[in-house]
C-alpha cells in the first residue's frame, strides 16, 4: 500500500518529466520556425497553424479533454490578447535571430510579473528577488548583445514579448480562475490567427516592401511547407498539453523550474540541426536569466507551501 507522502513524491517526480518532455517537444519544434521563415511570412504561418489547430482542438473538446466555451468572453479575451500578442513577438524573431536568444527574450516574463506585482499591483519583494532581477537585466544585455552603432530595435521583439507574456500570466490568475485550460488555449489561437489575418491585409493595402519574414505577404502554393505546419499545429499541442499535465501534478513553484530546460534542448536542437552555435557571453546571459527565473520561482514555491502549512 502506497503512503500518502510516496504517492506525492510520485507526483512531484511525474510532473518533471512530463514537463521536461514538454520542454523537449517544443525546443524540437520551434527550431523549424526558421525553415518556416524562408518559404512564408509570419502572418501567413499564423493564420494557416491556427486554421490547422483550431479542428484538433474542437475534436480534444469532443473527445472530453475541457470545454471550449469561457465563463467570461471579455477576460479571456483580454488575456488571449497578451497571450497572442507575446506568441507572435517570439515568432516573429526567431524568423531573424537565434533559437537561443529568442528564448532567453521570451523567458525575461517572470522578471516582469515581478516588476508589474511590486510596481503596478504593490506587493513586497525581497532581496533574493531584488538580485533576481538584476542578474535577469545583466542576462538580457549578455545575449542580445546590443551594440550603439548598430542597435536595432527589432532587436528587443522577444524581451517584448517576454512582457506580453508576464502580463498574460498575471491576468490568467487574477482574470480567468476557473476556465477550462482548452478555452484559454482556443482563445490565443483564434486572437494570434486574427491578429495575423488582419496584418496580411494590411500589407496589400499599405503596399509595403517585402523586407523578410515579418513582412512578407502571401505565398501560394506552400507545398513545401505543409509538413512544417502540421508539424508545428500537432507539436504545439502536444507541448502545451504537457505543460498543463505538468502543472496539474506538482507545485507550480517546483514545476516551473523545469521549463527552463527549454533553454537547452532549444540551443542543443539549433545546433545540431541548422549548425547555430552559441557563443560564450551568449551562453553564461542564458545562465543568468535562467537562475533568475529559478530564485523567483523557488522564492514564490516557498510562499505556496507557507500558505498551505502556516508556521
Amino acid at each position: 500500500m502506497t503512503s500518502a507522502s510516496g504517492t506525492a513524491q510520485n507526483h512531484t517526480f511525474a510532473a518533471a518529466g512530463v514537463m521536461l518532455v514538454a520542454m523537449l517537444i517544443i525546443g524540437f519544434i520551434d527550431n523549424y520556425v526558421v525553415a518556416i521563415s524562408e518559404e512564408i511570412g509570419l502572418w501567413q504561418f499564423q493564420v494557416m497553424r491556427t486554421l490547422l489547430m483550431i479542428p484538433i482542438l474542437l475534436a480534444m473538446s469532443f473527445a472530453g479533454m475541457g470545454t471550449l466555451r469561457p465563463r467570461s468572453f471579455l477576460r479571456v479575451g483580454g488575456r488571449s490578447v497578451f497571450a497572442a500578442a507575446a506568441m507572435l513577438c517570439y515568432f516573429g524573431a526567431l524568423g531573424f535571430m537565434p533559437l537561443a536568444q529568442a528564448l532567453a527574450g521570451l523567458f525575461t516574463s517572470p522578471i516582469f510579473i515581478l516588476l508589474i506585482t511590486w510596481g503596478v499591483m504593490g506587493q513586497s519583494i525581497g532581496p533574493w528577488r531584488v538580485l533576481a532581477v538584476v542578474l535577469g537585466f545583466a542576462g538580457i544585455l549578455l545575449v542580445l548583445q546590443p551594440d550603439t552603432g548598430t542597435f536595432s530595435y527589432w532587436t528587443l521583439l522577444p524581451v517584448l514579448g517576454g512582457f506580453f507574456y508576464a502580463i498574460s500570466i498575471i491576468a490568467t490568475r487574477a482574470w480567468c480562475e476557473g476556465e477550462s485550460t482548452m478555452t484559454l488555449l482556443l482563445g490565443v489561437m483564434c486572437f494570434q490567427g486574427g491578429f495575423a489575418a488582419v496584418a496580411t491585409v494590411l500589407l496589400v493595402v499599405f503596399d509595403m516592401p517585402e523586407t523578410g519574414f515579418l513582412s512578407r505577404r502571401w505565398v501560394w502554393p506552400m507545398v513545401e511547407v505543409w509538413p512544417l505546419l502540421w508539424l508545428q499545429a500537432f507539436g504545439s499541442l502536444a507541448g502545451v498539453w504537457c505543460i498543463i499535465k505538468a502543472y496539474q501534478l506538482g507545485e507550480a513553484g517546483f514545476v516551473s523550474v523545469f521549463e527552463y530546460s527549454v533553454m537547452i534542448f532549444g540551443p542543443f536542437f539549433a545546433w545540431y540541426l541548422f549548425g547555430q552555435p552559441v557563443g560564450i557571453w551568449e551562453a553564461l546571459g542564458i545562465a543568468l536569466i535562467a537562475a533568475a527565473g529559478i530564485i523567483i520561482a523557488l522564492r514564490a514555491g516557498r510562499e505556496q507551501r507557507r500558505e498551505i502549512i502556516p508556521g
